[in-house]
């Protein structure tokens, strides 16, 4: 404690430590088991403190949870920055990402393995939406941005459930390329704006 009574560099140093010691035992054991899987304790335990540290920094199971989905949520794995390029970039990331000797994901592994809980599938759709859907939708625009950045995303979680996880033969042994083509043209077709069919011509329009 320095002479003016606040915390020494080290001490703020040792607790940032700590906090980042408890979120990286956080992330291997929900990726791991889920959210019903794993318990406080189990956590503290790999992460060398005890259950009481745990809730003093992150209030609770579900405090911590949260927390564990917003660090692994925020970084972009499939869907890039660059709108000229989006729909092939994220073809190629999809692509790289779910092919057999890669390694497993940890978002989506965290997605798949707690979303059977009702609070926890809350918090990984805000953190969803918060970090992936808002980012896609802002480069997404026309009519049914909202509809079309979803359908984005549900093609990748189902290309990777399929591919990665349940390991379907004609996606495991696609050839790579054409696997990438056939995923840009589906994306390039929800990306692009498309026409408003309420207001499309009907066959009597002259």
């Amino acid at each position: 404690m320095s002479h003016d009574g606040e915390p020494t560099p080290r001490r703020r140093r040792d607790a940032g430590m700590t906090r980042e010691a408890i979120l990286r035992s956080a992330l291997t054991a929900f990726t791991r088991f889920g959210y019903d899987g794993v318990g406080v304790r189990e956590i503290a335990q790999k992460a060398g403190v005890t259950a009481m540290l745990v809730n003093r920094y992150f209030g609770s199971k579900e405090g911590l949870f949260a927390e564990v989905v917003d660090v692994a949520l925020a970084p972009r794995t499939v869907v890039g920055d660059d709108l000229s390029t989006l729909s092939r970039d994220a073809a190629a990331a999809l692509v790289a990402k779910t092919a057999p000797e890669a390694e497993s994901l940890d978002p989506f592994l965290l997605l798949l393995r707690s979303a059977a809980n009702p609070r926890a599938a809350e918090i990984l759709r805000e953190g969803t939406q918060r970090h992936v859907e808002r980012h896609l939708k802002s480069m997404v625009t026309g009519a049914h941005d909202a509809e079309r950045t979803a359908l984005f995303l549900s093609v990748i979680a189902g290309v990777w459930l399929m591919r990665k996880v349940i390991g379907n033969t004609a996606l495991a042994e696609a050839d790579p390329a054409v696997l990438s083509r056939h995923l840009e043209a589906m994306f390039q077709t929800l990306a692009e704006p498309a026409p408003d069919a309420r207001t499309a011509p009907t066959a009597g329009d002259g």
